[in-house]
């Protein structure tokens, strides 16, 4: 995907931010401790009702952090208001796959990896992610999948890794939390905390 548009001028030299390097191995390590985790989880099935194929969606309100944000001309951690909107289909009882996607309600600046101190500005960019769920109990929710950031000065590909915790409620309500990580390549790195509600419907027998 192309990137962003910049604010300033381009520099003639390019320099490897080493939080870029670091980020990358750290996506190769939680992969595969997501794999790890699929071979090897068990799950006790005794006294439990069928599973049914269903959908679900999910709404929270969340807050996007990244540190590397530029404001007034410094480096900057900053703490963005966001929301997600959340589409997944379980097709299994510990598999699903699903769309995700993400706003942040505000402009910013932020420095890419492969920049020297260069502001690069984002308006209210949204990500689309499609994701593998992985579900290996009753609360907690895996999941990892590729997508893009759009904003109106240019986009990014991403990857993600995220973790959703959710407490049954009456009538396929849940109650639900999550945390992502979101890596921007050549771009920037972000997470983001996550708490909403969710809703199955569309039960149907196999």
């Amino acid at each position: 995907m192309k990137n962003a548009s910049r604010s300033n001028a381009p520099c003639n030299s390019y320099t490897i931010d080493p939080l870029y390097t670091l980020s990358r191995r750290c996506l190769l390590l939680l992969s595969f401790c997501f794999c790890s985790l699929v071979l090897h989880a068990q799950v006790d099935e005794h006294g439990e009702e069928p599973f049914k194929p269903h959908h679900a969606i999910s709404l929270l309100l969340s807050h996007t952090h990244t540190a590397q944000g530029i404001e007034d001309g410094k480096k900057k951690w900053l703490t963005l208001p966001s929301w997600a909107l959340d589409y997944n289909y379980f097709f299994s009882k510990q598999w699903a796959v699903g769309l995700h996607n993400d706003m942040i309600v505000e402009t910013f600046k932020i420095e890419e990896h492969e920049t020297n101190n260069e502001a690069v500005e984002r308006t209210r960019p949204i990500a689309t992610v499609a994701v593998v769920n992985f579900k290996p109990g009753k609360h907690f929710l895996f999941q990892m999948g590729a997508g893009g950031e759009f904003a109106k000065e240019g986009n990014y590909f991403l990857n993600r890794i995220g973790l959703e915790y959710a407490l049954e409620l009456q009538h396929a309500w849940e109650l639900a939390s999550n945390l992502t990580w979101d890596l921007k390549w050549n771009a920037y790195n972000s997470f983001s905390f996550g708490v909403g509600v969710s809703k199955a419907f569309g039960f149907r027998k196999k």
